[in-house]
């Protein structure tokens, strides 16, 4: 997947918008892999994520830099952020909010919980327990906050970034499908090429880079330049094209759960993102196979067969692909 961020290539309409989101995006971009090394595409998939009004899932072994790419992207936006640290005695109201009892004025008052602000940073969140993971739900989906009965509006752009050891490591609450299913895209990180790893060493080695990082813009900007992307153009051979790729995982024998309705809405926003990135006012097909595997991969669960072959569902995925006629005209 080329990178696209800083590339010359003019839009056919709405130049103005298409140009500032490129020129903020390339500047988010920058402005995190000056914190992660080496790690270009997994840094983009961050952004697209965030431009499409999504959630990001950061899976992989400890000390790889999860949790810092999630501070980087908070950081380099001017805006509230919160970070949870996720551990089995954590409780619903810990993130949700709770409503105290106010001796003085004899009423219930709403202290709000860790949920509300931009950007929430949720770090190890498979250590929670179902109950505390679920908390997440409502808030994922609908923007929202009900608690006693009342229900109360997140910020916009709002956006949960959450990480998470594999289900192998000791100590920890595999994610439920339905939780799963509410993030737009899981990525990995995976270790460092040796360059890049020198590199972190001496970046990284007197004081972390975060210390000096800046915001190079703020939410009101990011929330625009998201609504923009919900109005790229995307033809009906395009959207028929994800109902397809979506439709092939539910009868695929290689998987036992395929993906969700949600998952093509998905697809189809962060496609959406992904042309924006590249200078585009539609989307073309391209954009959408470069965003199946992190925007499907941890919706679908392999059938038994597929575990015993050592196939994981990317590669599943990436034969399905090749299976779904794509379309020729998609504008």
């Amino acid at each position: 997947m080329h990178s696209g961020l800083e590339t010359d290539t003019q839009p056919r309409h709405g130049g103005t918008s298409l140009d500032e989101l490129r020129t903020v995006a390339g500047d988010i971009h920058r402005a995190v892999s000056s914190v992660i090394e080496g790690k270009s595409e997994v840094v983009r998939t961050a952004v697209t994520v965030l431009l499409a009004e999504g959630h990001l899932l950061i899976e992989d072994v400890p000390g790889v830099g999860k949790t810092m790419l999630a501070k980087a992207l908070a950081r380099s936006i001017d805006c509230p952020m919160r970070r949870i640290q996720f551990t089995p005695d954590l409780l619903p109201s810990d993130i949700t909010g709770v409503s105290v009892f106010n001796q003085d004025s004899r009423t219930f008052e709403f202290r709000p919980g860790a949920i509300f602000a931009n950007i929430v940073v949720g770090d190890e969140i498979n250590r929670a327990s179902p109950k505390t993971q679920s908390a997440l739900l409502e808030c994922m989906e609908e923007g929202q906050v009900t608690v006693d009965g009342t229900t109360y509006e997140l910020r916009r752009p709002f956006m949960v970034m959450a990480t998470q050891n594999p289900i192998e490591m000791e100590g920890t609450f595999p994610l439920p499908e339905a939780q799963r299913d509410r993030f737009m895209a899981r990525i990995s990180m995976g270790y460092p090429t040796g360059t890049a790893e020198l590199d972190m060493l001496d970046t990284h080695g007197g004081r972390s880079p975060l210390e000096t990082l800046r915001p190079v813009t703020d939410a009101p900007t990011v929330q625009r330049l998201a609504e923009h992307v919900t109005t790229l153009h995307a033809s009906p051979s395009l959207r028929q094209y994800i109902v397809d790729l979506v439709g092939t995982t539910r009868s695929s024998s290689a998987l036992r759960l395929g993906a969700s309705p949600r998952a093509a809405l998905q697809l189809l926003r962060a496609s959406r993102a992904h042309a924006a990135l590249e200078g585009r006012d539609h989307v073309i097909p391209e954009d959408v196979m470069s965003l199946v595997a992190p925007v499907l991969a941890h919706r679908v669960l392999p059938s038994a067969e597929t575990q015993m072959a050592h196939r994981s569902t990317a590669d599943v995925l990436q034969d399905l692909l090749r299976r779904v006629p794509v379309p020729t005209a998609a504008r």
